[in-house]
């Protein structure tokens, strides 16, 4: 355990010192989503890739629809059907002069016409009034013939998609270090990616210590309490963006306790155990992983150590096993190691993923209280509260204590009190951290 009173930046700043990107690799589109691009995307083909219609309706040319009207209609022999999918007109034949083609959303636009008349603005080829919508092909195919009557004129490009109007070819598609979500993951299916290389998600096992807890659903009995923190914290996790494996509490054995972390190092990028990190005779966290090392492998090993920071003052950080698997230990109150995952493991999870803005977005508030809240000297204290953007303040909602759980819950943002900091009067500007 180390004597050293560590600050919050310089505890950060280890971890940050010592955790790396993940070696990239290629995925499929599906299994890319929530990894973080390593390569430059470069567009090969045109979006769309070629002229097509954003509208059910007909193919025109523009000199045939001048001056039309409902009372005076211009009225167009039909060709045939262009559908989606299709290739044009069958056997290649083109608008001419007078003529009009049926065409469906997203079918290219037939040569000759220059632009599409919405089917709401014909008759739909029936001879009567406005239509509503085209009959189905299968039920009436004679719609591809005959006459339609057009009721409004159309501007050149009318209702048309131009080729490459989306992207073009050399165009840069997604920049490396984009994480790939939904959209993303759409756009390059649609430009013909199959896979990507990216970093892939890290795995993070969680995992809480002590006898006294018990899994949600179980009967309590006495000096029991359930399991909530390996829950909290593995939900925190996959937020941050990572593949997270929740351990079930393990007992206060300290052997118990380094077989089960041993068992999982073959799945785990980063190991975050909370609990046993205090100085009571019980912290098995501490006792089992304090003696952890490899003597040929300079820094492997947890190193223990207090912060000038409430609540989270006891924390743990380095390395074990033989890939040197980064383990963040974590106190075993749960706002303490929620405050603390924020805090240390989250931008650990997004510095492996590649990200270099690895720190949650901050602001600054107007403090919205009754009465001066107080922080201990020379620590930096993160009080929960509810921000408002719009009127720019912050509220701080529960008191400090660190097993105060309920107030985490409402809670949107957490207050930051620095060290120089022992009252903060109503009105005071502070630093808000973001979570959500």
């Amino acid at each position: 355990m180390s004597s050293t009173i560590w600050s919050v930046d310089e505890h950060l700043d280890d971890i940050l010192g010592a955790v790396r990107p993940l070696e990239p690799i290629e995925l499929q589109l599906p299994d890319a989503q929530g990894c973080v691009l390593v390569k430059d995307v470069v567009v090969e083909i045109a979006l769309p890739p070629f002229d097509n219609s954003s509208m059910d309706g007909y193919a025109v040319r523009v000199a045939d629809t001048e001056g039309a009207s409902e009372e005076f209609p211009a009225v167009l022999t039909v060709i045939g059907d262009v559908a989606a999918g299709s290739a044009g007109l069958a056997d290649g034949r083109v608008v001419g002069p007078g003529e009009a083609a049926r065409i469906m959303t997203g079918a290219p636009l037939p040569e000759g016409a220059d632009a599409v008349v919405p089917v709401e603005w014909t008759d739909g080829g029936s001879g009567g009034g406005p239509a509503d919508a085209m009959r189905a092909h299968s039920d009436a195919p004679e719609g591809a013939g005959g006459e339609v009557r057009v009721h409004r004129p159309v501007e050149a490009r009318a209702h048309v998609r131009d080729r490459g109007s989306d992207v073009r070819p050399g165009d840069l598609a997604l920049r490396a270090g984009s994480i790939v979500g939904p959209a993303q993951i759409g756009l390059l299916a649609a430009i013909g990616c199959s896979t990507v290389v990216v970093r892939p998600r890290p795995r993070v096992v969680v995992l809480s210590t002590g006898s006294e807890l018990v899994q949600p659903g179980e009967p309590l009995t006495g000096g029991q309490i359930y399991d909530s923190n390996s829950f909290a914290l593995t939900a925190a996790a996959r937020d941050a963006g990572a593949i997270a494996y929740r351990v079930g509490a393990v007992a206060d054995d300290a052997e118990t306790l380094r077989a089960t972390i041993e068992d999982q190092l073959i799945r785990a990028d980063i190991v975050v155990t909370t609990g046993g990190v205090s100085v009571g005779a019980y912290d098995v966290v501490k006792e089992a992983l304090s003696s952890v090392g490899d003597e040929d492998e300079p820094g492997s090993g947890i190193d223990f150590r207090k912060l000038a920071m409430q609540p989270g003052k006891p924390q743990g950080f380095g390395s074990i096993g033989p890939d040197h698997t980064p383990l963040l230990a974590l106190p075993g109150n749960p706002v303490s190691s929620y405050v603390s995952f924020e805090l240390f493991v989250r931008p650990a999870i997004r510095a492996l993923m590649g990200l270099t803005d690895v720190h949650r977005p901050t602001s600054t508030a107007t403090l919205k209280t009754d009465k001066a809240l107080s922080s201990p000297a020379g620590r930096r204290q993160f009080l929960r509260g509810t921000y408002d953007a719009q009127e720019g303040t912050v509220t701080p909602v529960g008191g400090s204590g660190s097993h105060l759980i309920a107030a985490l819950a409402q809670a949107d943002a957490l207050i930051v009190l620095p060290e120089d900091v022992t009252s903060a009067e109503p009105g005071t500007e502070t630093e808000v951290i973001l979570l959500r």
